[in-house]
């Protein structure tokens, strides 16, 4: 399970339920952005897993500029200098394509740390052609509902994705992903992977992860995988 998260609570609360992963950003509810960097130094002093860093200038499409593309290259930089354990971003093309030039120049920066294609690919065209441009690129995971509003609804994409991949790459579900839809979405697809906040509200419009959510999703996911030996 990997748990996204824009604060430090949420990122401990993961940790202690369970969680092998953070993908760490801003402004969740925006679908995020990159996180600040006192966030992840603080982040990193407070919990032993992996942390993944978003890395998005802005809200809306992922179509950057040249300017957006030099935001994102010296983030790269200087998160990875930092502690960043891999990083999740998608560029695409106005036509609906990967952006292979600008994906390749951030994969380079990020030299051995592990890259994941974010959500972008959501909103892509051909989607198994674009995957086998994502795996030669060398991204390690694809961040994915199936290009719907949530990763149920993209059940039929996301076992056409797993199969087409044959272990090439990690489909990684998420959106939409909770305790009383997880095993559903695992027995249908076999994911070995899957992305979900696990969020309760604290306060008006700030969610929080909850320990206690994180750990049931993880018993269900080792129950599933169980079952599977």
């Amino acid at each position: 399970m990997e748990v996204c998260i824009d604060n430090l609570e949420s990122a401990i609360n993961a940790e202690k339920g369970g969680a092998m992963k953070l993908e760490l950003c801003s402004t969740n509810n925006d679908g995020g952005l990159t996180p600040s960097l006192g966030l992840l130094r603080v982040v990193k002093k407070n919990v032993k897993i992996p942390v993944i860093v978003m890395i998005r200038p802005r809200t809306g499409d992922y179509i950057y500029s040249d300017e957006e593309i030099e935001i994102m290259s010296e983030d790269v930089k200087i998160y990875g200098e930092n502690g960043a354990d891999g990083f999740v971003f998608g560029i695409i093309t106005p036509e609906g394509k990967v952006d292979v030039k600008n994906c390749s120049k951030l994969i380079k920066l990020a030299g051995n740390l592990p890259v994941t294609f974010s959500r972008a690919f959501d909103v892509i065209k051909d989607p198994l052609e674009r995957m086998e441009e994502i795996i030669s690129l060398g991204f390690e995971r694809i961040l994915t509902s199936g290009l719907q509003e949530s990763a149920c609804e993209g059940i039929p994409l996301l076992k056409q994705l797993m199969e087409a991949a044959r272990g090439r790459i990690v489909i990684m579900p998420g959106a939409g992903i909770k305790p009383n839809n997880l095993q559903f979405l695992l027995k249908e697809t076999n994911a070995v992977q899957f992305h979900a906040s696990a969020g309760k509200v604290l306060k008006k419009e700030h969610m929080v992860t909850d320990q206690s959510i994180v750990k049931e999703m993880v018993t269900i996911f080792n129950s599933m995988s169980k079952c599977k030996k």
